[in-house]
């Protein structure tokens, strides 16, 4: 590895030793706690010492045996344990105001995603809902009593995002009919938030969120502002789609600009 980057002062003081760190992880992507140590010549313990700290200053992601760096892949890449180590108290704030949406009584879609599985868990002061998703994660971790009913709308797995992509609609019998749903609020987690409207990288992952839309009264689309700004491979939908646009910080004035002429409300901690 690039040993030029790590000088002998870097190896024993603290602070620049977890400097150096950064840059190397920057440009490998991926390290494990062996790795370091022995790039740097000092324990693993030290090693992991410093992981736990640049993972709570937010400057890396700590992994099982390592590290990945931030801003080395792309999101879609990441897997769901990753991800949900990062903008953790962002996505907490952003699931509280979604849940403020929420009436008792009604009928729930949530996708797939760190954020609206923060808004499930969001949900422990509401009763008698009926909710439906794509999320693998959300049934073991909404609360129950919460809950009327809870559906996962079938299709294939991804793994990495753990959801499933396919219809949404439910078959009651094999090879039977399939019936559609209808949602009072469907709560969608998007990964980038543009002018040109909200979108993901995934093309099947951005169908089901559309389709869901359409089968929703009414729409609440979530984004933290690591997302904003950006526009990723496939159209979700226009702006003008949802009815509010919950994030932890102000979007830039474009964006806002934008937000506001398409009649969005949107919602900041």
């Amino acid at each position: 590895m690039a040993n030029d980057v790590i000088s002998e002062r870097s190896r024993h003081l603290p602070a620049g030793r977890r400097a150096a760190l950064l840059e190397l992880l920057g440009t490998t992507g991926q390290l494990s706690v062996g790795e370091i140590a022995e790039q740097f010549k000092v324990s693993i313990d030290t090693i992991r010492r410093d992981l736990d700290q640049l993972d709570a200053e937010g400057l890396l992601v700590r992994t099982h045996g390592g590290a990945v760096s931030v801003a080395s892949s792309p999101r879609s890449d990441r897997g769901m344990d990753v991800r949900m180590r990062m903008q953790t108290a962002e996505k907490e704030a952003i699931a509280e105001l979604a849940a403020g949406l929420v009436v008792d009584g009604s009928v729930l879609m949530l996708n797939g995603g760190t954020t609206t599985l923060a808004v499930a868990r969001a949900l422990r002061e509401h009763r008698e809902l009926t909710l439906a998703t794509n999320n693998l994660r959300i049934p073991a971790e909404v609360p129950v009593k919460a809950l009327r009913d809870l559906y996962v709308f079938g299709g294939s797995v991804r793994t990495v995002a753990q959801t499933t992509t396919g219809p949404v609609s439910f078959q009651l019998t094999p090879g039977g009919e399939q019936l559609a749903v209808q949602a009072d609020l469907a709560i969608i987690g998007v990964g980038a938030v543009s002018t040109s409207g909200y979108s993901t990288s995934n093309l099947g992952d951005a169908a089901m969120m559309a389709e869901m839309m359409a089968h929703a009264s009414k729409v609440a689309i979530l984004a933290d502002s690591s997302k904003l700004g950006r526009r990723l491979f496939a159209q979700i939908a226009d702006l003008g789609r949802a009815d509010w646009f919950i994030t932890d910080a102000p979007p830039p004035p474009d964006l806002a600009a934008a937000l506001a002429s398409a009649e969005v409300e949107v919602l900041v901690p």
